[in-house]
């Protein structure tokens, strides 16, 4: 049984099936809205349902608050129509940002950056360029139609495109990237994706990494060190260990140059040998530990689906952040065959 999908301001229609989220019919019918992560997590594919009903469950409630679903506001990667929909959506020009293309890329460089984080880095061909806000990610086209998404660590100023890549247990193709594939080598992208990026504000910032989730941290860090914002920053990064920190000499020199920024990493379960020096901990306890109140900040939370849920709650209820200053790019690992 199949449900009809009307878009406005679009005007597009489309059917979904019952077993299948508005998100997928959408993308099956080549109808472009916004996504991200596709698990719930991130809040780009949100819609305002204007008529009819729709199955949602298994979210996040950083991306999508109570208070939005009483008033209509659904997510399109996990709502499932019950019955035929009028839905409200938006375009990412609506957000000024670049339309999605897709482009081959060569890699030019593999750099593993600690025991399980390989910096890649790629090259457009020609005078190309991708057109994308700091913060966003893009997504590899695997020959068997699957794709990969990883966050830009670079920042768009750059002529090359940095991306930070975890070795996933039982990845194929983080697999591949750590033990056979070579530089020079020719990939398919699709790029810019995402509505993780800097929102225009003078309030102090404060970003919020787990693991990887620094690469689109240090894009919008270096877009704005690039752009002379001065807005201060806190960088608090959270790991395991001193043997899981990478670039941390990169934050130190960011620190030492430049008097807006505060570097804190934070280890969690650190060994004995590790850094006394280092601050223990989880690294959003370290967040509320510091600050007294949130309520006048932005934060932008990167990392494990658990890490970016655990901060919205803590910070929304405890710290008194408003709902609308958080803004979160949760990375969710599963192995894909």
């Amino acid at each position: 049984m199949s449900h009809k999908i009307s878009l406005t301001p679009s005007g597009e229609i489309f059917e979904a099936q019952a077993s299948e989220t508005i998100l997928e019919a959408a993308i099956k019918a080549g109808i472009t809205i916004p996504y991200g992560c596709q698990n719930g997590s991130c809040g780009s594919c949100k819609a305002k349902i204007i008529s009819g009903k729709v199955f949602l469950e298994g979210y996040q409630s950083s991306a999508l608050h109570d208070s939005e679903v009483s008033e209509g506001w659904t997510l399109c990667c996990k709502a499932l129509a019950t019955e035929d929909i009028v839905m409200e959506t938006r375009s990412a020009r609506d957000d000024g940002l670049a339309s999605p293309k897709i482009t081959p890329v060569r890699v030019e460089i593999l750099e593993q950056l600690n025991h399980d984080v390989m910096k890649m880095v790629l090259k457009l061909p020609g005078n190309e360029a991708i057109d994308f806000r700091a913060g966003q990610y893009l997504e590899f086209l695997m020959q068997d139609g699957s794709r990969r998404a990883f966050s830009i660590a670079s920042a768009p100023h750059e002529p090359l495109i940095e991306l930070h890549l975890r070795l996933i247990e039982g990845g194929k193709f983080t697999h591949h990237v750590f033990n056979e594939m070579q530089e020079k080598t020719i990939h398919r992208i699709e790029a810019p994706l995402g509505q993780f990026y800097l929102r225009e504000s003078d309030k102090p910032i404060v970003f919020v990494s787990g693991g990887t989730g620094f690469a689109p941290i240090k894009s919008v860090i270096e877009g704005m060190i690039h752009a002379k914002n001065s807005r201060p920053i806190y960088l608090y990064q959270g790991v395991r260990a001193q043997a899981d920190l990478y670039m941390n000499d990169v934050c130190m020199l960011w620190e030492n140059t430049h008097s807006n920024i505060k570097y804190i990493p934070v280890f969690s379960d650190p060994s004995e040998e590790d850094d006394k020096a280092i601050r223990r901990g989880l690294v959003h306890v370290a967040v509320m530990e510091d600050f007294e109140t949130l309520s006048n900040v932005q934060v932008y939370c990167c990392g494990a689906p658990i890490l970016v849920e655990t901060a919205y709650q803590e910070f929304t209820q405890k710290k008194s952040l408003p709902e609308n200053e958080f803004y979160a790019d949760a990375f969710s690992f599963s192995p894909k065959k």
